[in-house]
């Protein structure tokens, strides 16, 4: 797309994440759109069609789009108790992991210890440009032994904003420059026993302003079709929940016609 596509594009991506046009919502007209924003209709169909492609919008008839409704059904059950934790002590700890044992108290249970891993806030971005590409590192992993397709992301540094790790180290790993970053979910990758929040975020278009300078944790970046995902994790060639989590989530957006991001 050319620069004032690029332009619209963003603008009726902000405009969504505002509210200016809720869930469940038409989206003007094609002809008041192009009005509105000074572009043509051939133009204005082509950023449609990418919006479209991303799940940003559906449509609905010929040449009517609305943007989808997420509105959850499901209740929240509330008569349940939850484990009193009555202390917890520290057995191991240094820069990067921490071992504790927890107190613990289940509901008509009797207490016990609990191990507990405490590990780094970490922040990984699936960033996607306007082919269906998105961005990957091929890399080297020594605890499995083997080599593997990953997203950019690292540990969220002290005081740091996650939203800002998540641009840095795209950066940092592979020399591309996001244009900014969406909000998709925070998880815990293996919540019975390990405390490390893992945030995953969504770009849209990057520009490549040098090599990678995280030597240690660079790889071989490479730009890799969505189409290839499901292949891809067919044979084992995808690694860590934080990968996997982000591209499931986008395939899973797109397949169902909803957006790949949720406004942070």
């Amino acid at each position: 797309m050319g620069p004032k596509s690029e332009r619209v594009y963003r603008a009726i991506r902000e405009r969504i994440s505002a509210g200016a046009y809720p869930p469940g919502d038409k989206l003007p007209s094609e002809r008041t759109l192009s009005e509105d924003l000074d572009i043509s209709r051939t133009a204005l169909r082509q950023v449609l069609a990418k919006l479209l492609a991303e799940g940003v919008i559906v449509v609905q008839g010929r040449s009517s789009y609305r943007v989808p409704d997420k509105t959850v059904s499901v209740t929240t059950p509330t008569d349940l108790e939850p484990w009193q934790i009555h202390g917890e002590r520290t057995v191991y700890d240094n820069q990067w992991v921490k071992l504790t044992l927890a107190d613990v108290e289940p509901p008509g249970v009797e207490r016990f210890e609990h191990h507990v891993v405490r590990l780094h806030h970490v922040a990984i971005t699936a960033v996607l440009d306007d082919q269906d590409r998105v961005l990957m590192l091929w890399r080297y992993r020594f605890v499995p032994e083997t080599f593997g397709w990953e997203l950019p992301g690292g540990i969220v540094d002290d005081g740091e904003d996650p939203a800002a790790c998540a641009l840095r180290e795209v950066e940092e790993e592979t020399g591309w420059r996001p244009t900014g970053v969406e909000h998709v979910v925070t998880y815990q990758p293996m919540v019975g026993m390990v405390d490390s929040p893992h945030e995953i975020y969504v770009a849209h278009g990057a520009k490549q302003v040098g090599e990678p300078t995280d030597l240690e944790e660079a790889g071989h970046v490479a730009w890799v079709p969505l189409a290839d995902i499901p292949g891809l994790m067919t044979r084992g060639e995808l690694m860590g929940s934080g990968t996997l989590v982000a591209l499931l989530h986008v395939l899973a957006s797109r397949a169902a016609g909803t957006s790949a991001t949720t406004p942070a």
